[in-house]
C-alpha cells in the first residue's frame, strides 16, 4: 500500500472515530426535563406549566443559567431552585435579554444536581432555559409513580411565598411558589414524579369572576399546551400518571368579586362537566386512576354543596369496570395565611400531609 492510500485509510478511519464519538456524546442525557414544557431547539426549552423543570448534573463549583421571561409583553418571572436536594430559594427571572444567573455553590462535591422549577404559572408567559456554563455530567431518569394535579391557583402555589414581597405589593403573582405547593410537596414526600395542569381563577363550568363568557374553563384549556384558548399548540400526554388528582370547585361556588353580576351556583352544570371532564381524562390517560378533593378555602354550606357534587359525579362511575374506583378526599377545614386567602406555604405543607396516606395507598394499589 502506497502512502497516499495508507493516509486516505487513516483520514476515513479518523472521521469514522470522530462520529462514533459524536453519536456517543449526543446519546448521553444531560437534561432531564418535567411537566409542561416545549423544546424550541437543541439548545432551549421554554418551561410553560406551573413547576415545569429541567434539572441536571455537574462537576466542580461553578455553575450559571441563562434564561429568559417570554411571553407577548415585556415582564419578569420566577423560577425555584433545588441544589442537591436542598432547596436554596427563588430567582427572579428579568424582562428583556436573555441572562445569565450565577449558582451559589457552598459545599464541595465531585458531583452536584441541580433542578430548575418554574414558580410561577402558564398564564405568566414561560422561562426560556437556554443552557448553563458548568461542566456538565450523564444523568439518569429514575422510573417513579406519577402524579397529575390538576387544579386552581391553590395548586398553583399562587399568594403562598410572601418571605421577600408581602401581600399586596408587586405584581399579582409575586408570591407564586409552585415549588411550595401541595402537590409538589407531597410528591417530593412520595418519591413521585408529578406534573401540575393548573391555572389560577379557573373552574369546571365557570370561573372566579366570569360565567364561562369571555374566559375559558378547564375542560376548555387541559387539552392544550399552554392551559389557555391556544389549540393550536396541543399537550401531547407522554405523562401517563399513576393517579390523577383534581381539585376544581373554589372558584365555581365563589361570589366573584362582588361587584360583577353572579348567578347561583348551578349544581347540575357543574356535575355534568365534571363528569366530561373526567372522561376527557381517562380518554388520555387510560389507565390512571383518579382521585376527587374538596377545597380548604370552602366550609360551611358551600362545603357540603360541594361534597354532595362530588359523590354525584363519583356515583356516575360507578358501573365503569375499566378504571379502579374515583376515590373523595375531604379536607380539614383551615383559615388561609397567604395572600388573598390562599394557603401559605406551612399551610400547604398541612395540606400535603392530610393527603399523604391517602395517595400512598392509591398509589401501592396501582
Amino acid at each position: 500500500m502506497n502512502s497516499q492510500k495508507k493516509y486516505l485509510v487513516l483520514l476515513l478511519l479518523s472521521f469514522s472515530l470522530v462520529a462514533c464519538s459524536q453519536k456517543l456524546v449526543d446519546s448521553i442525557q444531560v437534561y432531564d426535563y418535567s411537566g409542561r414544557l416545549e423544546h424550541k431547539d437543541t439548545n432551549s426549552t421554554l418551561l410553560i406549566g406551573s413547576a415545569a423543570s429541567v434539572a441536571f448534573n455537574f462537576s466542580g463549583n461553578k455553575c450559571a443559567i441563562s434564561l429568559k421571561s417570554v411571553d407577548s409583553y415585556e415582564h419578569h418571572n420566577f423560577v425555584s431552585l433545588e441544589l442537591d436536594g436542598k432547596y436554596i430559594g427563588r430567582l427572579k427571572v428579568e424582562k428583556g435579554a436573555t441572562q445569565s444567573y450565577p449558582i451559589t455553590i457552598s459545599e464541595e462535591k465531585k458531583e452536584h444536581h441541580l433542578t430548575i422549577f418554574k414558580a410561577t404559572e402558564a398564564s405568566n408567559g414561560g422561562v426560556l432555559f437556554e443552557g448553563t456554563t458548568a461542566t456538565l455530567t450523564q444523568i439518569k431518569s429514575i422510573k417513579k409513580k406519577k402524579i397529575e394535579f390538576i387544579g386552581n391557583s391553590i395548586t398553583c402555589g399562587m399568594g403562598n411565598d410572601t418571605k421577600e414581597i408581602p401581600c399586596g405589593t408587586g405584581e399579582w403573582y409575586d408570591q407564586h411558589n409552585a415549588y411550595w405547593a401541595y402537590g409538589p410537596i407531597l410528591s417530593r414526600s412520595l418519591n413521585a414524579d408529578f406534573l401540575l395542569s393548573s391555572v389560577s381563577g379557573i373552574g369546571m363550568y365557570r370561573n372566579w369572576n366570569d360565567e364561562h363568557e369571555k374566559e375559558a374553563i378547564m375542560p376548555d384549556v387541559y387539552e392544550n399546551l399552554y392551559l389557555n384558548k391556544d389549540n393550536k399548540t396541543p399537550y401531547d400526554f407522554k405523562f401517563q400518571p399513576d393517579l390523577v388528582s383534581i381539585c376544581l370547585g373554589t372558584n365555581d361556588l365563589s361570589d366573584g368579586d362582588g361587584k360583577k353580576p353572579r348567578l347561583p351556583f348551578d349544581q347540575e352544570k357543574y356535575v355534568s362537566n365534571y363528569i366530561n371532564f373526567i372522561k376527557m381524562v381517562y380518554n388520555h390517560s387510560p389507565n390512571t386512576r383518579i382521585i376527587l378533593l374538596t377545597s380548604p378555602m370552602i366550609s360551611g354550606d358551600k362545603n357540603g354543596i360541594l361534597v354532595n357534587c362530588l359523590q354525584r359525579v363519583i356515583a356516575a362511575f360507578e358501573l365503569d369496570k375499566k378504571h379502579k374506583p374515583i376515590t373523595l378526599f375531604q379536607y380539614q377545614p383551615m383559615t388561609p395565611k397567604g395572600c388573598g386567602y390562599h394557603p401559605d406555604i406551612e399551610d400547604h405543607k398541612i395540606m400535603a400531609a392530610q393527603l399523604e396516606t391517602t395517595f400512598k395507598k392509591l398509589l401501592d394499589e396501582k
